[in-house]
């Protein structure tokens, strides 16, 4: 485990620590990092996995937002994102960008450890499961951790609709 522990990057680790929730790290190869190897690979629920998206608006002033849903959504960006971000048109921020801002290496970006000041906002639907498991900030591993966690990160808001289910 400790080996396991050392391959999370340190802010992530922190991060949980912090938060006084209690938390899982598990192990992940690199290859199967994506949600639904990941699922198939290891067994577990797509409903209990939830990815986290960094967004940012395409015009007027540059925002950016990290978004966390269940992997069985889809993020409605062209509505609510757009709406919450206050610009005309928005999209998914890009691999350099997402490895800029979060610091994280992509397929593995995690609300642990993201920049405080960046904004975090978790679909409701994510509340409502017994358990998430979330990227490590690493594609070598992944995070089980009751959803409660978020609300200890003070830039969190939960927002209804944020996704919708995936068809």
């Amino acid at each position: 485990m400790n080996d396991l522990n050392n391959q999370v990057p340190a802010s992530v680790r922190e991060a949980m620590e912090a938060s006084g929730c209690d938390y899982e790290i598990m192990d992940c190869d690199p290859e199967l990092a994506d949600t639904a190897a990941f699922c198939a690979h290891y067994g577990h629920a797509m409903e209990n996995s939830a990815n986290a998206i960094l967004v940012k608006s395409k015009t007027g002033e540059e925002k950016f937002a990290a978004c966390v849903l269940l992997a069985t959504t889809r993020l409605d960006v062209n509505k609510v994102v757009r709406k919450k971000l206050g610009a005309r048109k928005v999209s998914f921020a890009d691999p350099e960008e997402t490895s800029r801002i979060t610091g994280m290496e992509l397929g593995g970006v995690t609300p642990p450890g993201l920049p405080p000041d960046l904004p975090l906002w978790v679909d409701a639907r994510v509340m409502e499961r017994p358990f998430v498991i979330l990227g490590a900030g690493t594609r070598a591993a992944k995070i089980k951790v009751t959803p409660d966690y978020f609300l200890t990160l003070p830039q969190t808001e939960v927002v209804e609709g944020l996704a919708k289910e995936a068809g």
